[in-house]
This record gives C-alpha cells, sequence and structure tokens, in this order.
C-alpha cells in the first residue's frame, strides 16, 4: 500500500469564484496558505472579435478580492472561449491583477463559475499557477499527491479529464477527487444534512443523508453576495454621510464614480464584520424620529462624540447620572458606527445590518439593476424556500436525519454571523409545528451546524473555509489509510487510465 508523507500532501478547493490550497497536513491542521480567484485572463490581440469581457470598469480599482457582476448565458461571471489559447498565455493571480490595474486589454473568464468547468485550458492554467507558483512544488520531482474538492454534480467525462491533466500534466504522485458540499458536511463532523453554500452569485443547496448526496434534492437559487451588496448599495444612496464622501457638494463627482465608491464601500462593511443578520424572523426596525437613515442629521444634532464613545466601547462608570446613562442608552439604540474608509469617517446606522434581507425576501431586489443569465427568469425563491424545497425532493425517511444537520457557509459567514441562525428561524414553519400530529419519522427540529472550536486554526475564521478544513481531513484519512484505496496511484492510473478516478476517490460516482 502506497503511503505518502503528511509534509508531502497538497490540498486544493476549487469553488465556483476562488480557489484555495496549501501543502502539508499537520496535528493542527491549517489553514490555506493560498487564495486566488478562479480567473485567467488573455491579453487581446487587434484580430480578436471586440465582444470580450473585461472584470473591471474603467477606473475600477482591482484590490477587490470579489467578482465583478457582467452577463453570460449560465453565469454573469464573463466567459470567453479562446480554442487558440495555450496553458501559458493566460494571465493568473498577480499577473492579471497588475495587468488590470495598468488598464491593458485583457479579456477575463470564470471557468469554473459553472460548477462544472467551462475551459479546459483555463482550469489547467489555474491548477498549474497553485502548485508550480504558489506552492513551489516541481513538476520533474514531484512527490505530493493531490486531494482536489471540485462542486458536486461533475460528469464522469470530467472527472477522468481532470484525473488525467493532474496525471499527466501536473506529475502528481497521488490523486484524489472530493465533492465539495461533502467536505463542508465532513468539517462539521456530520454525515446527515443540508449544506447552503451561499456564493458570490449562486447558492448552492445540497443534502446529504448517511454520507451521500442525495443528487436529486440537489438545487440552487441566484442569490449571492453581489445581491445583498446591491440592495445596500441602494440603500445607503439615502445615507448624506455616505453621499457626502462618495460625491463632496464642494466638489462632485461623475455618477459612475460616486456609485463604485458606493459599491466599494459595501464590501469594506460586510467585509470588516460590521453586519449583523436578525434571526426569529425579526427585521431590522429604524425608528424615524431618530433619524438614523439621515446620519448627516444624527451629526448636526451634536451626537458625534457619542458615537465615537460608543465606537471605543467605553462603559458607564458608577458615578455617571441619570441623564448620562439616558444618553449612554439612545446611542447604544442607535446602533451607530464610524468606518474610517479612504480617508473618510463615515457614519453608518441600523441599515447596515439590513444586508442578508435579499437572500430571505428576493422581491427587494425589484426594480434595481441586476443581470441574470437566462435560466433563471421568473420568480427567484427565498433561501428558505429553496431549502425546503431541496429537502423534500429526499426520502421522507431521511428527512427527520437532514434536518439535524443545516450547515450555512460560503465566503460570506467569514464576515457575516448569524446567517445560520437567521435561516433556521425561518425554516421553522416548514418542519411540523403540532406535536400531537407527530409521527415516527416527521422532522420537529432543526440544527444549526458550525465548524467545531477544537480545529484551532479555523476558531475565528468563520465557516467559509469548511470546504478547505473537509478536503484536509479526508486527504489525511485517505493518503494514509492501511485499508481500502480512496485515491488514485501513479500504479493506478498506468493500468486503468483516468477511469481510475471513478472507482478509487472519496467522490467515487
Amino acid at each position: 500500500m502506497v503511503s505518502f508523507r503528511d509534509s508531502s500532501v497538497v490540498i486544493i478547493e476549487s469553488g465556483r469564484t476562488l480557489i484555495r490550497a496549501g501543502v502539508g497536513l499537520h496535528d493542527l491542521l491549517k489553514a490555506p496558505s493560498v487564495e486566488i480567484q478562479a480567473r485567467v485572463g488573455l491579453r487581446r490581440n487587434p484580430g480578436d472579435s471586440a465582444n470580450g469581457t473585461s472584470s473591471l470598469r474603467p477606473g475600477e480599482s482591482s484590490e477587490n478580492l470579489r467578482p465583478s457582476a457582467s452577463s453570460s448565458r449560465a453565469s454573469s461571471l464573463p466567459f470567453q472561449p479562446s480554442p487558440s489559447a495555450k496553458v501559458h498565455d493566460y494571465l493568473v493571480g498577480p499577473q492579471l491583477d497588475e495587468a488590470l490595474q495598468a488598464g491593458q486589454d485583457v479579456i477575463v473568464s470564470w471557468p469554473f463559475a459553472d460548477g462544472d468547468v467551462r475551459d479546459w485550458t483555463q482550469a489547467e492554467a489555474l491548477w498549474k499557477y497553485v502548485l508550480f507558483n504558489t506552492l513551489q512544488l516541481k513538476r520533474t520531482q514531484n512527490e505530493s499527491p493531490v486531494m482536489l474538492s471540485m462542486p458536486a454534480g461533475l460528469f464522469r467525462d470530467s472527472s477522468e479529464r481532470i484525473c488525467q491533466i493532474f496525471f499527466e500534466r501536473f506529475n502528481v504522485a497521488g490523486f484524489g477527487l472530493l465533492d465539495r458540499p461533502m467536505a463542508q458536511l465532513y468539517a462539521a463532523g456530520q454525515l446527515n444534512g443540508v449544506v447552503v453554500d451561499i456564493g458570490h452569485e449562486i447558492t448552492d443547496i445540497t443534502p446529504i443523508y448517511d454520507g451521500f448526496i442525495v443528487h436529486n434534492a440537489r438545487s440552487s437559487t441566484p442569490l449571492g453576495i453581489r445581491d445583498c451588496q446591491i440592495y445596500l448599495a441602494n440603500l445607503l444612496r439615502s445615507n448624506q454621510s455616505v453621499m457626502a464622501a462618495a460625491s463632496p457638494p464642494d466638489n462632485p463627482t461623475d455618477p459612475e464614480v460616486a456609485q463604485r465608491f458606493v459599491d466599494d464601500f459595501v464590501k469594506c462593511i460586510w467585509m470588516e464584520g460590521l453586519v449583523r443578520v436578525p434571526s426569529d424572523g425579526q427585521t431590522v426596525e429604524i425608528p424615524e424620529d431618530e433619524g438614523v437613515t439621515d446620519i448627516a442629521a444624527v451629526l448636526v444634532a451634536g451626537k458625534e462624540k457619542a458615537v465615537i464613545e460608543t465606537g471605543m466601547k467605553k462603559k458607564l462608570t458608577a458615578k455617571a447620572s441619570a441623564a448620562e446613562q439616558a444618553r449612554a442608552r439612545e446611542i447604544e439604540a442607535l446602533d451607530l458606527v464610524t468606518v474610517e474608509f479612504r480617508d473618510h469617517s463615515i457614519t453608518l446606522g441600523k441599515e447596515r445590518h439590513r444586508f442578508c434581507e435579499p437572500l430571505f425576501d428576493p422581491t427587494l431586489l425589484n426594480g434595481l439593476p441586476i443581470e441574470r443569465a437566462d435560466p433563471y427568469e421568473g420568480r427567484i425563491l427565498p433561501l428558505q424556500e429553496a431549502v425546503a424545497f431541496s429537502v423534500r425532493q429526499t426520502d421522507v425517511v431521511q428527512r427527520q436525519y437532514i434536518w439535524q444537520g443545516l450547515f450555512v457557509n460560503g465566503d460570506l459567514t467569514n464576515h457575516v454571523k448569524g446567517i445560520g441562525a437567521a435561516l433556521q428561524s425561518r425554516l421553522a414553519p416548514f418542519i411540523l409545528s403540532t406535536p400531537d400530529q407527530a409521527t415516527e419519522v416527521q422532522p420537529r427540529s432543526i440544527r444549526v451546524l458550525t465548524v467545531p472550536e477544537y480545529f484551532a486554526e479555523y476558531r475565528e475564521k468563520g465557516d467559509g473555509l469548511a470546504a478547505f478544513l473537509g478536503t484536509s481531513i479526508v486527504a489525511k484519512i485517505a493518503f494514509n489509510e492501511s485499508h481500502g484505496k480512496n485515491f488514485v496511484s501513479k500504479t493506478d492510473y498506468n493500468e486503468k487510465g483516468p477511469h481510475a478516478v471513478l472507482e478509487m476517490s472519496p467522490a467515487s460516482l
């Protein structure tokens, strides 16, 4: 039985818009050392067609680690096939960022945005960059096995093609392929549950029973971080403090530049962890008489000093007068926060906590400038309805076990806490609420999962890294297993070819 040193094992998580990677397994499983956007760039030649799409609008900064909204058929993330392009022609990582920053004419594509592989050359360029540029492996002396997690539902041909690329192009010592939702659930230490993966544009919902994905129940809803950003940006247009920073009255800026300022500010807000999600079906109450949406009026009213004191979290002293205590309670109720952004001090109120509302009520997005792909025309299900629909597609006897593992993750959960509890409260109407009508198979409750705290390296990072953690757990077992076979070795590949990945992999079909 082939065995590998833990220090040589490579972990790669390929999502729709991000790739995370790391090398080496340790007693304390490490967080990923590499994180890049899953996009490639190709410099446009003078003879190319002019319909390629750059991921940046004129004047927009490439420093934001999030894709922009553009249009295509299956996903609004741009994709431009280039049959004649070679792997080395593509720009990846910092090279691409620098080219875009310099304003070069670059066609940008996201090969994994559909949950499968749109273009194999682009995918190879990304994986090659991760292995040999960021992780510093050597192809000619590659002694590292790779455990790769990919979105669920890959075609058999796609799985075989991936296996072929890693052995024949990257010369890996061993290879395992894992379904991403399974990796996420393994990170929570469970075999039953429903994984809700909130992405940039699409949220994937995957019911899992007894360690197997219920493929006929998998679904997706075209809601994600992009929708939340656009919604909050629209709300903040009524915030005078924000708009004064975006377009100062004494020096008005172009409306498009001002809008990009607001969009980038919204990204800063949620990535800094300033958003809280109301649970139990609550909404964010913003008292009209307090003028919370008109922050400028709050400052004019003389509350600026109190805002700063609240931000510093100063406690009341025992000698504080009743009037001072009442004043402090008033400011605390306003929930004001001052954010330093691009040399501006911007004050926000409770409206920032409405960031995630579109996930639970997509009708709030009506009339907003959001481009969606053709397959999603029509009514968009709220997240709670989409999850309930997926679970209802499973067998009746499976549902009570699946509901005991509601696991909400994705990049958003690294920064915004409480989404799982908020979704749990909104799912309550979809399970039995009358005890006297209960049967043995009737679900009675919903339990929210999180990454256990004993994973020390992930304790303060949220649940968004669950896929990488789960892939690391599987790799530690698979590549050191004394019985069974959960990966493809070079010998296996030489004997059976790419088809071996369908028989000897954690994601065996």
